[in-house]
């Protein structure tokens, strides 16, 4: 429809403006990073189109700073995953305001419940989970269609803040060889 055409459209030029808005985070980003490093443990969670994303923070986060990290789907805590929640093992959670977000802040809840320190990624001026204490990393408000482009930039920063606090080469991770070069 020439609506929803026109609609994404405009999405997508707000992109670069969007990024630049969410790289004033970076304060927070850092102070996060600071307390990741001191982790064993990350688990990432996503909903949606956010859960390749939450793959791929914990990937990164991996790659350049040697923490073990998963990212699950946020649907799937309670079959596995929460059993890994402790007060050792922060949850970054990608929690963009959109028709799931209240799903996901249940998630949160009940992470908190069992005391874990949850870190939320989410859009300025969206409320946290009831009787959750939480960190947030705040940016600005975004259409869904271009969320996983706005997220990428606080879970890419969290990891490399996060390798350089604990002194790792990001320039040159360990052990890591680019697939296409290597036969």
């Amino acid at each position: 429809a020439p609506d929803e055409e026109a609609r994404l459209v405009k999405a997508l030029f707000e992109a670069p403006r969007l990024i630049a808005e969410t790289l004033q985070a970076d304060d927070d980003i850092r102070a996060v990073a600071q307390d990741l490093a001191k982790a064993s443990d990350v688990l990432f969670l996503g909903r949606g189109a956010m859960f390749p994303l939450a793959m791929e923070g914990a990937l990164k986060l991996k790659e350049i700073s040697y923490i073990h990290a998963e990212g699950y789907a946020a649907g799937e805590l309670k079959h596995g995953p929460i059993a890994l929640v402790d007060k050792e093992t922060p949850i970054i959670a990608l929690a963009p305001m959109d028709e799931v977000f209240e799903k996901t802040a249940s998630n949160l809840q009940e992470v908190a419940a069992r005391g874990g320190p949850v870190v939320m990624i989410t859009a300025r001026g969206a409320p946290s989970p009831h009787g959750a204490t939480v960190r947030r990393i705040e940016i600005p408000p975004c259409d869904p269609f271009i969320a996983p482009l706005i997220y990428a930039v606080p879970v890419q920063l969290l990891a490399y803040y996060t390798a350089v606090e604990k002194g790792t080469d990001v320039d040159q991770p360990r052990n890591l060889a680019k697939s296409v070069t290597v036969e």
